[in-house]
């Protein structure tokens, strides 16, 4: 594994901040205190923490050309992802693995509160978790996964094969080499045809939601 200070710049400030995010969100539960607490060191310590060093994320648009890769949901049925993310409501995607210990949590987290924050209205929005350990990450530890974090309907966990999961990481510009090397990063859209919204670094809930409704009040 690599130390941080083989890490870009860059990428060792978010690790270092996943990191120290993490062991809070551990001492939480240690506590005994579950969800309430991690929402509350969510929104207390580690969004605000961040901030304090310097900008939680970076914010850009770009189009990416997905490519034709067939995928497993949490039920081992097989999913085309140009299909799934074409169906007509906004998407929210993230690439994640359930070993991280680190940045994935955080990311988890943060879209386990924009479901909460959306109530009934998440519906209308199409959250998507990309496993880049698709080796470990099977339907059944996924699913186990989505549970651990609440997932409802509109939340999709997404493995596969290694080569897939490869090809979507390097079709959004992810991929690493190493999950070790995984990076804080949402991407949002639309619509189908329309630019992504890539967010690098760790958004908060409100940030996330702020994006969301953004695309709603500019669709007719």
């Amino acid at each position: 594994m690599k130390t941080i200070a083989a890490f870009s710049p860059k990428q060792a400030r978010w690790l270092q901040l996943g990191l120290w995010a993490c062991a809070g969100l551990f001492l939480a539960g240690q506590a005994g205190t579950g969800h309430a607490a991690m929402d509350t060191l969510m929104s207390d310590h580690g969004h605000h923490a961040m901030a304090s060093q310097g900008d939680r994320y970076v914010r850009t648009q770009a189009n990416y050309r997905l490519p034709s890769v067939t995928m497993l949901d949490t039920n081992g049925t097989r999913v085309s992802l140009p299909k799934a993310l074409d169906d007509g409501r906004p998407v929210m995607l993230n690439f994640i693995f359930t070993t991280c210990g680190a940045i994935c949590p955080v990311m988890s987290a943060t879209f386990a509160k924009v479901q909460a924050a959306l109530g009934p209205e998440a519906s209308q929005l199409h959250m998507v978790s990309i496993s880049i350990d698709p080796e470990y990450d099977t339907p059944a530890i996924m699913k186990a996964y989505a549970e651990k974090y609440g997932a409802g309907p509109q939340w999709q966990m997404l493995t596969g094969s290694l080569d897939s999961s490869i090809k979507v990481q390097r079709a959004f510009g992810v991929y690493r080499g190493n999950k070790m090397n995984h990076v804080p990063l949402t991407l949002l859209r639309n619509q189908p045809g329309q630019p992504w919204v890539r967010l690098e670094g760790f958004a908060s809930a409100n940030d996330l939601v702020s994006e969301y409704r953004s695309f709603m009040a500019s669709n007719p």
